[in-house]
């Protein structure tokens, strides 16, 4: 157990200590479950009424956060307490996670190469000419195919497949269970009604500073490259089709999927289980709200809803007219009704 200083957690954040500067800390914990030897934040105005309670030794708070009750905890003030218990997270994982030596039960090819300080655990696999860089870790049960490129200071959870020939960038993280290089859903129908495989030869390129959810699946190009650039971010249970391209800085919500050769653009939010077909483009900026399926190519700073999707403000207005649509039908029926009885009158 680590036991750091009120003074180490003020230096590594920027922050000013308020109360015991003796303080010490080995865990961090909620506001509202704070513990002795705990340190916790106050960013959200909601949780305010926890800080005069709670029992952490050591609490985060803003530079113009005014107590209007005595608090027992020592106080470390920042400009922004939310970014600072980011990057202590960091920092805690990080020490958590820092594993280095590679385990006897590991496999790994001859013709492979493996830079410094790398972390590899038992009955991991690297195939033939794969290229490992420094820093990186590769956790138990993974599997590295031929061909293999991972960038420094990566991390391969447990039981990650990366087929052959795939190439994965520096900074990444790539969660349990995730595949990248698998085959993308190709088949030519014949006559008769069945199908022959049409084979994907291309491969799957994930550039720096990736982050991909457990169980998420990118599938190799049928030719070419199927591409996730810099700065992407891809929750668990996604799936990307064969050729497709995601820009940089883009993020993308559990159980969304994006067919083969879609084009999603930079900086795009896409909410949970949002559907895109295949071969059309989607510009950059562009919010895509959950459970919506975008059917047509789409320009950039636009936010879209529903299924298939539309301008956001449309769609709400169009929802509005729905769940009005029975006393609509009963006022035509009415006016329907009266149009009889004056005509039958004459």
């Amino acid at each position: 157990m680590m036991k750091f200083s009120v003074q180490q957690i003020a230096g590594m954040i920027g922050g000013t200590i308020e109360g015991n500067a003796n303080a010490e800390v080995w865990k961090l914990c909620k506001i509202e479950e704070g513990e002795e030897g705990g340190i916790s934040f106050l960013a959200n105005p909601k949780y305010v009424s926890y800080i005069y309670g709670t029992k952490a030794s050591v609490v985060i708070v803003s530079n113009d956060f005014k107590p209007e009750q005595p608090i027992s905890a020592t106080l470390v003030r920042v400009e922004n307490p939310y970014l600072a218990i980011a990057s202590l997270l960091k920092v805690y994982n990080e020490m958590k996670l820092n594993k280095t030596g590679v385990s006897d039960r590991a496999f790994i090819s001859p013709s492979a190469t493996m830079g410094e300080n790398c972390y590899v655990g038992p009955f991991a696999f690297i195939g033939e000419n794969a290229k490992i860089g420094n820093n990186v870790k590769i956790y138990p049960q993974v599997f590295i195919g031929d061909n293999v490129v991972v960038g420094d200071n990566t991390t391969l959870f447990a039981g990650v497949k990366l087929y052959c020939d795939t190439i994965v960038g520096k900074d990444c993280i790539l969660h349990a269970g995730s595949v990248a290089g698998s085959d993308g859903f190709g088949f030519a129908p014949k006559a008769d009604g069945s199908y022959d495989k049409v084979d994907q030869i291309g491969n799957v390129v994930i550039e720096d500073n990736v982050e991909i959810g457990a169980n998420t699946c990118i599938d190799r190009a049928t030719m070419g490259s199927t591409v996730i650039h810099k700065g992407v971010k891809l929750d668990n249970l996604c799936q990307i089709a064969h050729n497709v391209v995601v820009g940089s800085n883009t993020v993308m919500a559990a159980q969304s999927a994006i067919a083969g050769s879609g084009k999603m653009g930079a900086n795009c939010v896409i909410a949970g289980q949002v559907g895109v077909v295949g071969h059309i483009e989607v510009g950059d900026r562009v919010v895509i709200a959950a459970q919506s399926g975008v059917t047509r190519s789409i320009g950039s700073d636009c936010t879209l809803l529903g299924s298939p999707a539309i301008d956001a403000k449309q769609q709400r207005r169009n929802y509005i007219h729905q769940r009005n649509i029975e006393k609509l039908v009963n006022r035509v029926d009415e006016l329907e009704k009266k149009l009889a009885a004056l005509e039958s009158a004459k």
